[in-house]
């Protein structure tokens, strides 16, 4: 499995099943937008920095809502969550993906925007690699990123809607976060991982290039 990061809370998971990009953006936000060549397409929420997938391929599989879906072998569920700490009733709902592939399970927390409760803890399970936003101001900050890792406990972390150049919203730095969570992170233009070499005793932090 590959794995890529464009900015934002964009990923393209790129597995023997298929490949799968989470939240495409406009080229409003300040930084450069994918090319949308994948299998499925999977959008956390409505805003312009997540959901633009007008040029995806008329083909793809596009995904905005919770639910169980499936697609050249590749599982996907998705739970709701919200963008705030408030219910929903500020930013809106948010959606959880757990993306099953090559025998493992990657889970991305969109804009998260509160701890998870227990329920949505059950329903993530045992996963293998955390994508988390935590760069505060729309989702969780530093601190209530590490307070989630600890509820899901991930092998492999990867943070992600944090300030870099050219991003036009005011997010923190990912020090900060790097700093809360007292890991050496290891830096990577692309992340390639397999079952068989997932960590088996200390979680590892995994931090992009852009």
């Amino acid at each position: 499995m590959t794995i890529s990061w464009f900015g934002q809370s964009c990923f393209r998971i790129e597995a023997k099943e298929g490949s799968v990009l989470i939240d495409p953006f406009s080229k409003e936000i300040g930084l450069r937008p994918p090319k949308i060549k994948d299998d499925v397409v999977l959008v956390t929420h409505d805003h312009p920095d997540h959901n633009n997938t007008a040029d995806a391929n008329p083909e793809a599989f596009i995904i905005s809502n919770p639910g169980e879906y499936e697609k050249q072998g590749i599982a996907i569920r998705g739970i709701r969550s919200f963008h705030d700490d408030k219910g929903g009733t500020e930013r809106g709902i948010n959606t959880i993906y757990l993306i099953k592939a090559e025998d493992m399970t990657v889970c991305h927390l969109g804009d998260l925007g509160h701890k998870l409760t227990d329920e949505q803890v059950e329903a993530i399970g045992d996963i293998d690699i955390l994508i988390i936003p935590v760069g505060g101001t729309y989702t969780i900050a530093a601190k209530e990123a590490v307070e989630v890792i600890s509820q899901v406990e991930p092998k492999i972390i990867i943070p992600m809607h944090y300030k870099v150049e050219g991003l036009v919203y005011p997010l923190d730095v990912p020090e900060k976060f790097v700093k809360e969570l007292g890991l050496t992170p290891e830096k990577v233009d692309k992340f390639k991982v397999a079952a068989k070499t997932l960590p088996t005793e200390e979680t590892k932090l995994v931090m992009f290039n852009l």
